[in-house]
């Protein structure tokens, strides 16, 4: 080990946990699907981590968080290591997800409207078997944006 090497202050899994706000369970995941390099191990085989840990991980978390997937993530991290290469792979990735967000928007928007408008068939104060929205859930050709459901492979 080089002198800088042990001058670098090391945290086990759990105080990275902690000071990065990242699931144990995540980070092992992580290093399982190569997202994170392996870290230093103590002689009684406990993980040690570093500050290139702590800035990886960071790096992850953020992309995560925006709903980037693993693969994407994994891409993203092979440009980082390499500078050099043009980013044009990263702005194809980003647009990529970028129209995923936005079709996922345009989902939930029609969703709001459809749960606005059987909402507002209800004023609440019948009993259940009376209640609109139980009809309209049980009922999925109620719905406006009917697209076939469960019931319907039966019929």
């Amino acid at each position: 080990m080089s002198d800088r090497k042990n001058l670098e202050r090391v945290v086990p899994i759990g105080v990275l946990a902690e000071q990065t706000g990242v699931k144990v369970e995540t980070i092992r995941y992580y290093e399982q699907v190569e997202l994170l390099p392996p870290p230093e191990r103590t002689e009684g085989n406990q993980r040690r981590y570093g500050r290139r840990h702590v800035e990886r991980l960071a790096f992850i978390k953020h992309a995560r968080d925006l709903g980037f997937s693993v693969d994407s993530i994994r891409t993203l991290l092979k440009l980082s290591d390499s500078p050099d290469l043009p980013c044009d792979q990263a702005h194809a990735i980003s647009v990529a997800h970028l129209g995923e967000v936005r079709h996922k928007i345009a989902r939930l928007r029609s969703l709001e409207k459809e749960l606005e408008r059987i909402a507002a068939t209800c004023s609440g104060g019948v009993n259940a078997c009376d209640c609109a929205i139980i009809e309209a859930l049980a009922d999925h050709s109620q719905c406006a944006h009917h697209q076939g459901g469960v019931a319907d492979a039966w019929r």
